[in-house]
């Protein structure tokens, strides 16, 4: 019998139970892997709360790290024994032990420890797929990063830099602001603070940006157009504020013929060989050193209430680990 957390209920962090739960031997197709460590992501929390529904009872959590115990019939892609890491699939990776799709998994490297692993998968793949693929950023590009003190936020103010990439990033705190610049941010605006919009034309002398990379959502989303050059790309990834509202897409064509796009991880990676390259070059600007992935802070599973708690209450920096 291994520990899960599981949902009954749709609501706030005290619907979170530290439950028994049975894990069985894996079916065609699947791995059942011991759990070393548990990635915490601002997704876990809209499955929780129902602003995207899950069926109950339900696990919740899309990433971990930890090593396969056994796989099923035609499995080739891991073996028991082997260390691997995952993003995305079926929520359930509160857990100490739990079956997945194995054609989800991928093989950690040697110098990557499971911590890091786990911390990693979804924001750095989340990252590699923003500035790789949606709008693949170039060389002497300025760009625009919200919530860039976050867990996405810090991967990618680094892996722009490497790119040769100046990053624009918004805030909330001045501590926030100093954490973002420590990570390659170039320029940081304290939103509580000071308009975005105007302070992003301030720092471009009126050129603005070519892509705004947007997870707040709803609170940022007209800034965010009025922070863009004409033929500019807002790429909303997340709602840290709520879900953006409908609008008139005659705005865009107001603003300057503008593309708006909403990308998710599993659509990037729902290809096995495109999981795999992205992967790879995940872990290579992470070996290489120029991408330094921080767990700020770790919490026992069974705790895993109050580090919803404190990432809601925005009380969290970088990566968050829950440790079974």
């Amino acid at each position: 019998m291994a520990k899960a957390i599981r949902i009954h209920k749709h609501g706030g962090p005290e619907v979170l139970q530290y439950e028994d739960a049975t894990v069985g031997d894996p079916g065609p197709g699947q791995a059942r892997i011991r759990q070393t460590a548990i990635g915490l992501n601002f997704i876990d929390t809209y499955h929780r709360s129902g602003l995207y529904q899950l069926q109950m009872p339900s696990g919740i959590g899309l990433e971990g790290a930890g090593v396969v115990e056994a796989v099923g019939s035609g499995v080739t892609w891991v073996k028991a024994g082997d260390r691997v890491a995952y993003a995305g699939g079926p929520p359930g990776a509160y857990a100490e032990s739990r079956l997945v799709p194995a054609d989800r998994l991928v093989r950690v490297p040697e110098g990557i420890s499971d911590q890091t692993a786990a911390a990693m998968m979804l924001k750095g793949l989340t990252t590699q797929y923003l500035i790789r693929s949606t709008y693949r950023v170039q060389s002497g590009q300025t760009v625009l990063f919200h919530a860039a003190a976050g867990g996405v936020g810090l991967i990618a103010c680094q892996w722009l830099k490497a790119l040769g990439v100046s990053v624009i990033g918004t805030v909330g705190s001045d501590e926030k602001a100093k954490l973002a610049k420590a990570h390659g941010c170039e320029h940081t605006i304290v939103y509580t603070r000071e308009n975005f919009a105007e302070r992003v034309k301030e720092i471009t002398g009126g050129k603005k940006v070519p892509v705004v990379y947007d997870s707040v959502g709803k609170d940022t989303f007209m800034g965010s157009l009025d922070s863009l050059q004409p033929r500019g790309m807002l790429v909303v990834f997340g709602n840290g504020s709520g879900p953006v509202a409908a609008f008139d897409l005659n705005l865009l064509a107001g603003k300057g013929s503008l593309y708006v796009t909403r990308p998710t991880l599993v659509t990037y990676t729902a290809k096995r060989e495109d999981l795999e390259a992205m992967a790879a070059d995940l872990f290579d600007v992470v070996k290489s050193g120029k991408v330094k992935i921080e767990v700020n802070q770790t919490y026992p599973l069974k705790d895993a209430a109050r580090a919803h708690r404190d990432l809601e209450g925005r009380k969290t920096t970088g990566s968050t680990v829950l440790l079974p």
